[in-house]
């Protein structure tokens, strides 16, 4: 009899690099599975609000349109969505009041909140929604649509953002701002809100609890008709757009301005894109860029101007031939950007890197607002 005589050492040494093969196998595995898995990853869903419709839904992964949403009321324009996705919120300027849509069962439940209706924030499950006594607001009839728009004021009433609580489906208090309130923002640690006002060329910092104005900006030296307002990503800049007069003004974290920029530039023999009215602003999510949604020029043809997130220095420009290009948002991944176009009817995709337009997405009854869930950086929301 022939008895075979293995080192226990060895035996032990070869089992162990059998498992240590085995677990290279299961880990290949489950790696191809993950690969496989975010190349399926759903990148979600944007929503649009249209003035003489109700909210558009485009699918993020096909960038086609899936859904229309009736919001119950007129001439919605700012939008928002809650952080679990569930609800939509659009500020109908014709009635005076917040549609709350459930996205799942297209439920609609109408808020009160004031005159005129337009920006709206959604922020830690309350509305922040600003209104106009003092504008004339009324949306001119179907088809008599003016390319400078409805905004303009009689008096200098100052302006309310009305605070709706989510729960109770109510608004439960005011902030006194200035006239013809407009943008609506957020400081990084919530303990200020950030307002522009249009009529009297002001930026009005607020304590988020009492509502309280504890610092004012005045614009005038700078420029005419402040709009949008952006925080960058780690809280150090605030840029507010001036509309009237093609710029924007930079501030540190203690609203101290510390430049102007101008929008406008020379353009070629031709070009018909200008610069000119700045609105929608917003950092990329990194910060290393800042993004400018400038709605004027020749009929209003629109570009989206990008800057340096630091120095702010003009990097490039985005000709994008869509007319009166208001708002935007970039994908919940950072890879494209959602631009509405209202004078063109159409949602614009741009890739973020290239700044090349990819794709024109039709979209009817003049586009305002736009957000996406998840939820992502643009010049109407943040990320989570």
């Amino acid at each position: 009899m022939k008895f075979m005589l293995i080192h226990p050492l060895e035996d032990i040494s070869l089992y162990f690099c059998e498992i240590e093969k085995t677990m290279k196998y299961i880990k290949l595995i489950f790696l191809s599975l993950f690969l496989v898995g975010c190349g399926d990853a759903d990148r979600g869903k944007a929503f649009i609000t249209s003035q003489e419709g109700g909210i558009t839904v485009i699918d993020l992964n096909s960038m086609e349109v899936t859904d229309q949403i009736d919001v119950g009321a007129g001439y919605p324009r700012g939008i928002g969505v809650t952080d679990d996705g569930k609800y939509l919120i659009t500020a109908n300027k014709a009635d005076a009041n917040l549609s709350k849509i459930n996205y799942e069962t297209k439920e609609v439940e109408n808020i009160d909140v004031g005159i005129n209706p337009e920006f709206v924030r959604v922020y830690n499950n309350q509305v922040f929604v600003s209104t106009e006594p003092s504008s004339k607001g009324k949306p001119p009839a179907k088809g008599e649509m003016k390319h400078d728009d409805d905004d303009d004021d009689e008096d200098r009433t100052p302006a309310k953002v009305a605070v709706v609580d989510l729960n109770e489906n109510k608004k439960i208090r005011e902030i006194t701002a200035g006239p013809e309130t407009e943008g609506i923002e957020f400081s990084q640690d919530g303990s200020k809100i950030i307002v522009t006002n249009e009529a009297d060329n002001t930026v009005t910092i607020h304590d988020f609890n009492s509502g309280e104005i504890v610092k004012t900006i005045d614009a005038s030296p700078y420029g005419l008709r402040p709009r949008g307002i952006k925080v960058s990503p780690n809280g150090q800049f605030y840029i507010a757009t001036l509309e009237h007069s093609d710029n924007f003004i930079v501030m540190d974290k203690d609203f101290n301005h510390i430049k102007t920029v101008k929008t406008e530039h020379e353009v070629d023999e031709g070009d018909k894109h200008t610069g000119k009215s700045p609105y929608g602003v917003s950092f990329n999510q990194s910060g290393d860029k800042l993004f400018v949604a400038a709605s004027g020029g020749y009929k209003k043809r629109s570009t989206l101007e990008v800057y340096d997130g630091k120095s702010f220095e003009k990097i490039d420009r985005i000709r994008t031939e869509g007319r009166r290009c208001w708002h935007f948002t970039f994908t919940p991944d950072n890879k494209d950007i959602l631009l509405a176009c209202g004078r063109s009817d159409e949602v614009l995709v741009i890739d973020a890197e290239s700044l090349d337009i990819k794709k024109r997405v039709p979209v009817a009854g003049i586009p305002w607002g736009i957000v996406t869930y998840p939820k992502s950086i643009g010049s109407l929301d943040q990320a989570n």
